[in-house]
């Protein structure tokens, strides 16, 4: 009577609710390096790299425990490609009597699991995923009739129940819930954020690397730089520099951006965390105790918390509360095609050049980077939030839909009508000049909103604010830049709203801000 237990590639924890009661005698644990995982969006190739070398290394783990595993290299001769190819073959050549899975991240998986049962003949169970620390009934049960889903009481309530920073049944550590405000510094020209610990690719992950070079060539990005944890005790020791570097300082900067510091004092844990070497309660839990011993501040503690606690579970309540049809919703009606430029790189806008550049080397940009620069230069576009999420799925280590989607589509891109957030997250280049170094070295003037050396931002959003002012007028935190476009000169708009125009056709020709488009790689 073998069961079969499958392990998904970004199921490589041991707390994993299929592993729970296995008995080594008699079941076997089934991972698959599949093709179409690879492939169904042309992940960078760093991501491909992280997720088979963090499978290869669980795979070990497990045997070394005395657990039988059947592990299905991706070149390997009789691999089906698929996730439900390999689950059928295994069954039938275990003669398995039952198989045990987690919930999958993403709905397509979760589509594919439900149809298991018919393809094999053997019955099956999905464990819900204990990982996480809301349930999704739980969030369905929070949701329930509320009109509006807001993160920030969503996130109160899982303090509440997990006791992290609380002095008390109610009493948030500090006396308030949230240190945003406290969270919003540039970064000063006389500090120099500690490098990250970089873990070197060790034979397993030098092999996987060289099988991704082979398999996929044509991916978006490269492998030089590869770096990232891929075990369980390398995910740790990653935290743990983390919380001794760079949490002190990391609330203050964590919205700041800088020229040739691609990390500033983040984590870079959220794609150990996504590929489940790491544990969020583990995560919180030592940022807290850096708290309680009086080594790190609470506005870097709390900012850090809410980051796993409060959006990380948030997005995945969205997602399963919402989808299928969440993806399919564009309800600022945007529909154009992504510029060439968000593959090669090759703009004068210096901050899209900078987080684009580093996405491409490091599978890696910050959330003020994805949110404010990539996401906020589509939002104003009207980038089509198909090709957006696409990309944003494609260029990241972290990415799974289920937290690509709702930061993407509802946050960055307002396509989900407010779903996610009340307003949509726009702004000119102000922003990106008060919060970064970019400006400094750009090829447009910060400081001008038309003109041949205007910056893109400035003009794109007061065009994106005049375009949508009907449909805004109904949002009252739109209320403040519909005054001021009021106010405005009626000539200096009519200047703005057609140099937008203009340089979104010169941008559907494939022209300005991109020269002729280059190779991918």
């Amino acid at each position: 009577m073998t069961t079969l237990r499958v392990v998904l590639g970004d199921q490589c924890s041991d707390g994993l609710s299929a592993l729970e009661g296995l008995d080594p005698a008699r079941d076997v644990v089934l991972m698959a390096e599949v093709r179409a995982e690879c492939t169904y969006v042309r992940h960078h190739k760093q991501k491909i790299a992280l997720v088979l070398s963090a499978m290869r290394h669980f795979a070990r783990r497990l045997e070394a425990r005395g657990v039988r595993v059947r592990y299905v290299r991706l070149d390997e001769p009789g691999n089906t490609q698929t996730l439900r190819g390999e689950v059928e073959r295994a069954a039938a050549a275990l003669g398995a009597s039952r198989i045990l899975c987690t919930h999958p991240g993403e709905w397509r998986v979760a589509q594919d699991m439900r149809g298991w049962q018919d393809a094999t003949g053997v019955p099956v169970e999905i464990r819900d995923d204990t990982r996480f620390l809301c349930s999704l009934d739980r969030f369905r049960a929070w949701a329930g009739e509320r009109k509006q889903l807001r993160m920030e009481f969503f996130y109160r309530e899982m303090r509440r129940a997990t006791g992290l920073l609380m002095e008390g049944p109610d009493e948030p550590a500090g006396g308030q819930w949230n240190f945003d405000h406290d969270n919003r510094a540039a970064l000063p020209r006389d500090i120099r954020p500690p490098k990250p610990r970089r873990f070197a690719p060790d034979e397993v992950t030098r092999e996987v690397m060289s099988l991704v070079a082979r398999e996929f060539p044509d991916h978006f990005g490269t492998l030089d730089a590869f770096a990232w944890p891929v075990t369980a005790e390398d995910a740790e020791a990653a935290l743990d520099d983390f919380i001794r570097h760079r949490l002190p300082l990391f609330g203050t900067y964590q919205d700041a951006m800088a020229e040739g510091e691609p990390t500033l004092f983040h984590a870079l844990v959220a794609a150990a965390l996504n590929v489940g070497i790491l544990d969020p309660r583990a995560a919180c839990g030592a940022a807290e105790r850096a708290y309680r011993a009086g080594d790190a501040p609470l506005n870097a503690v709390e900012g850090f918390i809410r980051q796993i606690l409060g959006w990380r579970e948030y997005v995945r309540g969205i997602y399963w509360l919402r989808m299928p049809a969440y993806r399919d919703t564009n309800a600022l009606e945007a529909t154009r095609p992504l510029p060439w430029f968000y593959w090669s790189g090759e703009t004068d806008m210096a901050c899209l050049r900078a987080a684009i550049a580093q996405t491409r080397d490091l599978a890696y940009a910050h959330h003020i980077q994805r949110l404010m620069v990539t996401g906020n230069f589509a939002l104003l576009a009207g980038l089509d939030p198909a090709a957006v999420n696409d990309w944003y799925m494609v260029v990241y280590a972290d990415a799974y839909e289920w937290v690509e989607l709702p930061n993407t589509h509802g946050m960055a891109l307002h396509a989900d009508g407010g779903v996610m957030a009340s307003k949509p997250y726009a702004a000119s280049g102000a922003y990106i000049n008060r919060m970064s170094d970019h400006c400094r070295g750009c090829a447009f003037d910060v400081k001008q909103a038309t003109g041949a050396r205007a910056c893109p931002f400035n003009f794109l959003y007061w065009d994106f604010i005049a375009r949508h002012a009907d449909r805004f007028a109904r949002n009252p935190r739109m209320a403040m830049p519909l005054r001021t476009l009021a106010k405005m000169d009626p000539r200096k708009v009519q200047a703005m709203r057609a140099q937008a125009a203009a340089f979104l056709q010169a941008l559907e020709r494939g022209e300005a801000p991109a020269p002729a488009q280059p190779s991918l790689v």
